[in-house]
């Protein structure tokens, strides 16, 4: 049988082995159907059925993964992490018709502090979630249902340590990336998709 430190290194070397594609992705709406609508409310769902890790390893088998902030409830601090991304992105809404974005989460997969410590060019934010426009008053949908990709490279080793000593932590981060995707999925800003090949979970 493994010894527990043979078998933490081989899983090391199995994540910084060969990298895989990532990308954020998504289907622009037509923004000049976007420009008429106004942010009323953001509503974020965490299926019961997605599953929670705490574990300190280099590829957590859950659906949620996040160590960025002090111990508690993963579900809740997720969902408010993206609550903060859709409502900042979608914040420049200046039309008349007032609407009601609903997203729901299908994964969030951040880094442990095992990968932001050992590893190097290695690590990603692999954050999904499906998200809808309806209309605030009347209820009628305004968009259909879509899945956004919203991934992109960890920080790790140093440049993590000179992004956190920026104040640039890894939630800072994550609502970033979430408002930048949400900003242009409405049809205004630059556009963040792409995608980039790293080793990671």
């Amino acid at each position: 049988m493994l010894k527990p430190a043979l078998l933490a290194l081989g899983l090391a070397l199995g994540l910084s082995g060969c990298a895989s594609t990532w990308e954020t992705a998504y289907e622009q709406l037509d923004p000049a159907q976007t420009a008429g609508w106004r942010l009323a409310a953001v509503e974020v769902a965490v299926p019961d059925e997605l599953t929670t890790s705490e574990a300190n390893s280099y590829m957590p088998n859950a659906d949620i993964v996040w160590h960025g902030e002090p111990a508690g409830d993963r579900r809740a601090q997720v969902a408010a992490i993206l609550e903060e991304g859709i409502e900042r992105g979608a914040a420049g809404l200046k039309g008349k018709t007032g609407v009601r974005i609903v997203a729901t989460l299908v994964r969030f997969h951040a880094i442990t502090p095992v990968v932001r410590q050992r590893l190097q060019n290695s690590g990603v934010h692999n954050i999904h979630y499906t998200v809808q426009v309806f209309d605030a008053r009347s209820g009628a949908v305004l968009s259909q249902p879509q899945l956004v990709k919203a991934e992109f490279p960890a920080l790790v080793g140093r440049a993590g340590d000179e992004a956190d000593a920026k104040g640039l932590t890894q939630r800072v981060q994550i609502v970033n990336q979430i408002a930048a995707v949400t900003q242009n999925w409405l049809g205004r800003g630059t556009d963040p998709r792409g995608s980039f090949q790293r080793r990671g979970r």
